[in-house]
């Protein structure tokens, strides 16, 4: 009975567990699911051990993978060196691309293909991935940028546009006013125009150049994210 008792417990917790995962954003689903089947396997082993039914040699090495396993982000701060070629790697996988921010979200716009993704960072959708979202999910963040934070919507909308073209947005909430004329600072700045600290004022304005020839209004581009790069490049020429 008391072994019983201990199965449908832990039973219970990781199905407990499992609810939870599912609510979470679909990106970070994979990593948490992949935590709790660790987790689980470690109980088996641990019950199989105590039940003399797994050599202690086959616990030892579940017990080393699972170290090695938590053990990862402690060996990134440990050595810089392995973290910035980590995150080097990753960036090249994405390719070069500018970020925009908002109290709501974070928008980034690939150089290469002009394709945009972003990123919710506050709100219902907080953790959420666009990409992930289906249409009705987008129209209620929309929504709901458009009562907590308008400058949100205008970085929302030319997502929308690019990923349901012609579909158009919610009649009843029209668009919001002119870009943000708030105060810019250098690191928002060199993430606009994705360049670095050590960028000339040749970069910065080539980068600029290549930017407005992707999202330049007359081009069926974003005013809100055509003014945002402008901004970017005075601010950073006038620092040059």
């Amino acid at each position: 009975m008391p072994k019983l008792v201990l199965l449908l417990a832990v039973i219970a917790v990781f199905y407990i567990l499992l609810k939870r995962v599912q609510g979470l954003p679909p990106h970070r689903r994979r990593a948490e699911t992949t935590k709790i089947a660790i987790g689980a396997a470690v109980v088996v082993v641990v019950i199989l051990t105590m039940m003399g039914k797994m050599h202690w040699v086959g616990a030892a090495l579940t017990g080393l993978l699972v170290v090695m396993r938590q053990s990862l982000p402690l060996l990134m701060r440990l050595f810089p060196v392995l973290s910035q070629w980590w995150q080097q790697r990753a960036q090249a996988g994405k390719g070069k691309h500018s970020t925009v921010t908002t109290r709501i979200l974070a928008m980034y716009l690939n150089h290469e293909s002009g394709a945009l993704s972003g990123e919710v960072l506050h709100g219902p959708f907080a953790q959420w991935r666009l990409d992930d979202m289906d249409r009705g999910q987008l129209d209620e963040l929309r929504i709901y940028c458009l009562n907590e934070d308008p400058e949100s919507v205008q970085l929302l909308d030319p997502y929308l546009e690019q990923r349901f073209p012609g579909a158009g947005t919610d009649s009843n909430h029209a668009g919001t006013d002119a870009a943000s004329s708030g105060a810019m600072n250098q690191r928002e700045a060199m993430q606009i125009l994705g360049v670095g600290d050590d960028a000339s004022r040749d970069d910065i304005v080539a980068a600029h150049r290549k930017l407005m020839q992707k999202l330049h209004p007359d081009r069926g581009g974003s005013d809100y994210l055509a003014a945002k790069i402008n901004q970017a490049k005075d601010f950073l020429l006038a620092q040059r």
